[in-house]
């Protein structure tokens, strides 16, 4: 198995630069600036040379599918593979593909050659790459910068796309003008190669390689789902999203509508949008600033309530200077909360499943705006925007209350390295690493004193087994002798048991240490593997059978 990246690179001493007086992060955050751009461009003359294809109407939601369906498809396998190899690697792998494929295209336009269905596979695929590399790019910022810097650089990666969106569609403009339609694909292959060359220049400090032979793909997205839904503070994060992204959405879905029906032209609406993306830039700056007298939790409440503020401006003011005003407060506040919460998910995923969480996190994001977009839209046309855009407001209030007790993490909070102190299982030969299921059986005796205390805490324990890739977790008391408890659960193969076992961090050991003072004696364990069987006999015909 290819080892992860370290968890943090060395802490440094503060400095007004924050993220950026880490060189890795201030080299990687510059190539990706200059990649986002890229793809800007691309995004501007794919848009241009559509009109030139003459697509029909279902070629054009054909084209918007080709760019979405790949979100839903490849995310969270894409999250496992992060996991699975060198996040670095497999960045650096799908990089030179999307460089290949831009040449490629670019070739094609160059000499007249795209036809609908080209730039309909071509979409697809570009989609697809960038899908996969997503949760890559998320599970290496702890590798560039400290916990402490996560909102940091979270922040500044906001400022980058912001940054791109302003600046990308002009180049793209000026780059067709001036030369040609295929310039704008020529200069994304150009801006790829610098993130090429950063993360070729970039080194994670080395580690010794891990014994154990990498998880298999299907096998790790079903632990990676298993550890989203049985890891509590994770799943305070997805609640936290599910309940403010479809309100925080609304506004952005909505938003040419509150154009059209405020009486203003294209060139204003596109005014509103450089205004939206002008108050993200704002929020991800404040965001450095904020952190030092706010905690996630609050951050996410000041951007709910400045989304909410923004809903009501559009809905109740329909001049000119109150849209903008409402676009700057709405782009500062998704911005606040979106840092937020993806600080949160950072810090309570530990390093063997942080790119699978991540793509379960994305993924919850994609689908809560995509559905939520639709059903803005519907209501709007069905009771007007104004009261919509107010009830959007008022669910960003009320999601405040509904989901405080939920949680948010800091980067101080949880102390997810590894433990490493399970000793490998002694075995009279040896089990092949695909042999399975295995019952791990432990048994322990305690006062009876502490039978409650004993019963809270292996619940507890329990809920990390699952959360580490156990299933059919149960505790059982022996009603022939008090104190006598035995605990049992399954792993999938032998060498998902060798992982599970290597997963255990040292805030869960915490609750391993507080069981063990309770014991009278040293707990006994048993690891069973489901006996192999050779093929059943065919019965012969006209065999008499039994009862």
């Amino acid at each position: 198995m290819e080892t992860s990246l370290p968890e943090t690179p060395a802490a440094k001493p503060k400095s007004w630069l924050g993220a950026f007086a880490h060189r890795a992060f201030a080299v990687v955050w510059l190539a990706s600036t200059i990649a986002l751009v890229g793809i800007s461009m691309y995004d501007t003359a794919s848009g241009w040379l559509m009109t030139t294809l003459d697509l029909n109407p279902v070629d054009v939601s054909l084209v918007h599918a080709a760019t979405t369906l790949p979100m839903f498809l490849f995310t969270l396998p894409a999250g496992a593979l992060a996991d699975i190899v060198d996040p670095r690697r497999l960045l650096l792998a799908i990089t030179y593909a999307i460089v290949a494929l831009m040449a490629l295209l670019a070739g094609l336009v160059s000499f007249d050659l795209v036809t609908p269905a080209v730039l309909l596979l071509t979409t697809f695929l570009l989609s697809a790459l960038w899908s996969v590399n997503a949760p890559a790019w998320l599970a290496i910022l702890p590798a560039l910068v400290p916990k402490d810097e996560l909102p940091g650089a979270l922040a500044a990666n906001g400022v980058a796309y912001n940054l791109s969106r302003t600046v990308g569609p002009a180049l793209g403009g000026m780059a067709i003008a001036t030369y040609g339609l295929s310039s704008p694909y020529w200069a994304f292959a150009a801006t790829n190669l610098v993130v090429i060359a950063a993360l070729s220049w970039w080194r994670p400090p080395p580690r010794p390689t891990a014994p154990l032979p990498a998880e298999r793909l299907t096998g790790a997205v079903r632990t990676g789902i298993r550890h989203a839904l049985n890891n509590r503070l994770f799943r305070a994060t997805l609640v936290r999203t599910v309940a403010v992204y479809p309100f925080t959405a609304a506004y952005l879905g909505l938003l040419p509508l509150i154009a059209r029906d405020s009486g203003l032209g294209a060139q204003r609406y596109g005014v509103l949008l450089s205004v939206i993306s002008a108050g993200a830039l704002f929020g991800s700056l404040a965001v450095r600033h904020l952190q030092r007298v706010l905690n996630l939790d609050q951050m996410v409440v000041l951007g709910s309530v400045a989304v909410a503020a923004a809903l009501a401006g559009f809905a109740l003011g329909h001049v000119f200077p109150l849209l903008l005003a409402s676009s700057f407060c709405g782009g500062a506040g998704w911005v606040l909360v979106q840092t937020s919460l993806y600080v949160s998910a950072q810090n309570v995923l530990p390093q063997w499943v942080r790119g699978r969480g991540l793509a379960i996190f994305l993924t919850v994001i994609f689908g809560s705006v995509a559905l939520a977009s639709a059903a803005w839209g519907q209501a709007a046309a069905k009771f007007d925007l104004d009261p919509v855009l107010l009830a959007a407001a008022a669910g960003v209030l009320l999601a405040i209350p509904a989901t405080w007790r939920w949680k948010l993490q800091n980067a101080e909070a949880l102390d997810l390295t590894p433990s490493l102190h399970y000793q490998r299982p002694q075995t009279a030969e040896p089990i092949g690493d695909d042999r399975g299921p295995v019952l791990v059986k432990i048994a322990y005796r305690i006062e009876s004193k502490d039978r409650d205390r004993f019963l809270r805490a292996i619940d507890e324990l329990g809920e990390q087994r699952r959360r580490d890739g156990a299933f059919a977790w149960g505790v059982f008391e022996d009603m022939a002798e008090i104190g006598r408890f035995e605990e049992a659960y399954l792993i999938e193969s032998w060498l998902e048991l060798m992982h599970f076992r290597e997963r255990v961090t040292n805030e869960d050991r915490v609750v391993e240490d507080e069981i063990s003072a309770m014991l009278t004696g040293a707990p006994r364990i048993e690891f069973l593997v489901a006996a192999e069987r050779g093929a059943p006999r065919r019965r012969r015909l006209g065999a008499a059978s039994g009862a």
